[in-house]
């Protein structure tokens, strides 16, 4: 039986998806406010660069997979509409997306955004079907990331492109020490107390760390079919912004 990381335990491959989806069915009420919290807004930022960052064109289909309350297809919607983009939320936890549908109508922004519940690593969606594939903080909670690595490739079409921004590994010493004091001594108290789930935050620090490395992980896109993979470190590598690009001819 092939066996994946839960934060720091090994469990086997469906365990951890179902475990995965009862955490974010727990959190999905204050999961927004946990992010602000926690981030002290950086997160906001991070997303407003990372869509701008995004080669939009007018017409095309975007899929924002491990989507969540909507943060990314709302944000891409606001920045960009003149470009009468068509915006798909995939997630695999259905309080998640209930929660993001119903910031969508309040933000009036129910046109041209579609929602649907489902698996990163077995996508309910035709191949070659897609521009632009984003995934923002949601690799790390997938069970078989090489599955979904190699899903977003099969839902691509020719010359589309794979974004994912992630939690990785800083690349100051100083600084990944830091972040150590602050993530496992902070994070998992404010989960108790705002989320009231401290086991839930516990896993979110736990996950980061057991997350591949940008060199590791830029050569799982390739062995998945990006021919093109690059990526970016973010605040020294506390974030990285990995893309890549499937051949027009591939």
């Amino acid at each position: 039986m092939p066996y994946t990381d839960f934060g720091f335990q090994e469990i086997s491959l469906g365990a951890k998806s179902k475990k995965v989806q009862d955490l974010f069915a727990r959190v999905a009420t204050r999961y927004d406010l946990m992010n602000d919290l926690m981030s002290v807004g950086v997160h906001r930022l991070w997303k407003r660069d990372f869509i701008h960052r995004l080669p939009l064109k007018p017409g095309q289909m975007i899929l924002d997979v491990a989507g969540g309350t909507g943060d990314i297809a709302i944000g891409i919607q606001k920045t960009h509409p003149h470009l009468d983009l068509n915006v798909m939320v995939c997630d695999l936890t259905l309080p998640m997306i209930e929660r993001g549908r119903d910031r969508s109508l309040d933000d009036g922004l129910a046109r041209n955004l579609h929602w649907c519940n489902g698996s990163a690593e077995d996508l309910p969606i035709p191949s070659q079907s897609i521009d632009i594939y984003t995934i923002v903080f949601g690799l790390r909670n997938v069970a078989d990331k090489e599955k979904a690595l190699k899903e977003a490739a099969r839902v691509l079409k020719p010359g589309g492109y794979f974004f994912c921004l992630e939690f990785s590994k800083p690349i100051v010493p100083m600084l990944s020490k830091l972040y150590d004091v602050y993530s496992f001594n902070f994070l998992p108290l404010l989960g108790k107390y705002v989320a009231q789930d401290q086991d839930a935050y516990q896993y979110l620090v736990e996950s980061i760390r057991q997350f591949p490395d940008q060199e590791t992980l830029r050569h799982k896109m390739q062995e998945a079919g990006f021919h093109e993979a690059f990526y970016e470190n973010w605040w020294g590598g506390i974030a990285a912004l990995h893309w890549g690009r499937i051949l027009i001819n591939g």
